[in-house]
């Protein structure tokens, strides 16, 4: 049987320049304040204190206005919850010696710990009735919910949906909302780079701090801070956003949100600090969920189960496409998964998915993401410069988690099984490369076999082969496939000497064995 649990083992790869990313919920509302120092200055010439009075007036007006239309609708939450938290003292009882002199613990067991945590929410009507959006990170594993507005009425709030993917949840507050404003939403697909942007929070536990700058970029993808998928489609700003601005709006210059602050760029991975780095979720994508959120508590998207990607020049000339050719191409099919049902191999390019023409990637993660699991589709691929209308039932997308070591759903046959069994030589078992298993392996093709068991006291074993080492040749030979290793090693002696070529944390070695 495959070892499907051995890519769990790799740690995923940070999308996004090598940075570290973190959540902006607060759980320490104390600041530590450094007092200004006062420096001297000339004093500004009359001519360019001058320069351009009225654009700097109503540039200051638009913003004040803004603030003025959605602050009284951003509200703090304070969240209570209940942690299980690991013995920190496990490793030491672990040690016989440590034991031996201080005999067993009581209690190894997991504790379970109280946590308080702070972040901000914005009030939206919702077909006429007063709800609350943050973030779902802010909310998580929450025992109580308290919400309090700008002129400190607090509310007791219920968890109405949630969803992990985008990081945003849903509240109903308890009580009498009338007297609550509600903040309206912007078009976050025409932002645009330099326009002006306003963060709006409780930083720090600060209640209702404004801060502003710019967009810096749009259509971030980027890793989340669990470490499990990733965030597509992020706002970024460089309007100060601190621990405890978690689900506070980023407003542009008319007052509309356009999107919910979630995470930082606290530093790169190699130790340099950065400043200036934020992001926040695109409000179309919470108001293209926001009904499933509402109606259902969660967000069940449509799932075709394909791997794709964009045109590029290189992919052009390798599938014999149109370097010009506008859409999306197929990289993998998952075995028994909606798209292999329905015909679509590798190579086709998506142009269209029902009515809604297909430009780029992203374009078929959200039209498929907005159809519930069970649709029938329509989707127009072009293979071997031939328009096909494939029909699809969409699938559930599968969990953040189980994306981490998907396969798809189609049982190993007989013959699967039997091929893996036979696929050992030297104490080593290994397996495919499949584009899953290339991508949290840090790998640019599916080229190689991974190691997926190593036999105790084998000659592998010996030479220090691990599981997750991914070998690329044998003797120099090229390794493609699980069928070439099987080709190399069934052609030697029992007594050969071998040298392998090992990949393993992206460095290559050569390893003899014998």
């Amino acid at each position: 049987m495959r070892k499907t649990w051995i890519i769990g083992l790799v740690a995923a790869l940070a999308v996004g320049a090598g940075l570290t990313f973190a959540w902006i919920e607060s759980t320490d509302s104390r600041l530590a304040v450094v007092p200004t120092v006062a420096l001297a200055q000339e004093e500004t010439s009359t001519e360019s204190a001058a320069v351009n009075p009225s654009i700097t007036e109503s540039g200051h007006a638009a913003v004040k206005r803004a603030i003025e239309l959605v602050g009284p609708a951003v509200v703090r939450i304070d969240v209570t919850g209940t942690v299980s938290v690991s013995n920190p003292f496990l490793d030491f009882y672990d040690d016989p010696m440590f034991r031996r002199f201080f005999g067993d613990p009581l209690d190894l067991g997991p504790q379970e710990r109280t946590t308080q945590s702070l972040g901000s929410g914005l009030v939206i009507d919702y077909e006429g009735e007063k709800l609350v959006l943050t973030n779902a990170h802010v909310v998580d594993d929450a025992d109580t919910i308290r919400v309090t507005d700008i002129h400190g009425t607090t509310w007791d709030a219920v968890l109405v949906g949630a969803d992990d993917v985008l990081d945003v949840a849903v509240l109903r507050l308890e009580g009498n909302t009338e007297e609550l404003v509600t903040a309206e939403f912007g078009d976050s697909d025409a932002v645009e780079i330099g326009d002006w942007a306003i963060a709006i929070g409780n930083p720090l536990g600060l209640s209702y701090t404004v801060t502003l700058g710019i967009i810096s970029g749009t259509d971030r993808d980027v890793a989340k801070p669990s470490g499990v998928g990733n965030f597509n489609n992020l706002l970024q700003t460089d309007a100060a956003i601190n621990p405890g601005n978690s689900g506070g709006p980023l407003v542009n210059a008319f007052g509309q949100v356009i999107g919910l602050n979630t995470i930082i760029a606290r530093g790169s991975t190699n130790g340099v600090t950065v400043e200036g780095i934020n992001f926040a979720i695109a409000i179309n994508g919470v108001r293209d969920v926001l009904p499933q959120l509402v109606e259902l508590g969660e967000v069940k998207r449509g799932w075709l189960g394909v791997q794709h990607t964009e045109i590029t020049a290189s992919a052009a000339e390798e599938y014999g496409i149109d370097p010009d050719q506008t859409g999306t191409l197929i990289v993998h099919v998952f075995p028994g998964d909606p798209a292999d049902l329905a015909g679509f191999e590798v190579g086709d390019v998506v142009i269209r998915v029902g009515e809604v023409p297909i430009e780029e990637a992203e374009d078929l993660n959200r039209e498929i993401g907005l159809l519930p699991a069970g649709t029938v589709v329509d989707v127009v691929v072009l293979r071997d410069g031939e328009q096909l209308t494939l029909t699809v039932t969409l699938g559930e997308r599968p969990s953040e988690e189980e994306l981490a070591t998907y396969e798809g759903t189609a049982p190993e046959s007989e013959d699967e099984e039997e091929d893996e069994a036979a696929v050992s030589g030297f104490g080593i078992t290994v397996g495919p490369i499949t584009p899953i298993v290339a991508r949290h392996l840090g790998l640019n093709s599916t080229d190689g076999v991974v190691i997926m068991d190593v036999a105790a006291g084998s000659l592998a074993d010996r030479v220090g082969l691990v599981e997750g080492d991914v070998i690329l040749e044998v003797d120099h030979q090229p390794i493609d496939s699980v069928e070439g290793w099987n080709a190399v090693i069934s052609a030697l002696d029992e007594d050969a000497r071998i040298t392998v070529t090992v990949l393993r944390d992206g460095s290559l070695s050569f390893v003899t064995i014998e």
